[in-house]
């Protein structure tokens, strides 16, 4: 018979978290994929992929600036920052 751990000798897994930008309009061929610790960009025309691109830096730039991690913002707040963040 198997023992269970008990709750305070089971750890909790770490949060994980990332970002996923998917442009859809790229018609020349060209194959654009951005990564970084925390976001994977793929696909789109030139200015769509520019587009997610700046907007994806600028976020993390606000994430940082307000001095929170992807892991731990409201779901929210991370809508609010990334509309903020989005290039007009």
């Amino acid at each position: 018979m198997s023992k269970k751990p008990t709750p305070t000798t089971r750890k909790k897994p770490a949060k994980t978290a990332g970002l996923l930008g998917l442009g859809l309009d790229n018609s020349d061929g060209h194959k654009r994929i951005t990564q970084g610790d925390q976001f994977v960009l793929v696909g789109g025309s030139e200015e769509t992929h520019g587009r997610m691109t700046e907007t994806t830096l600028k976020t993390f730039e606000e994430l940082k600036r307000r001095d929170k991690r992807l892991e731990t913002v409201d779901p929210r707040e991370l809508a609010e920052i990334v509309h903020k963040s989005t290039p007009r």
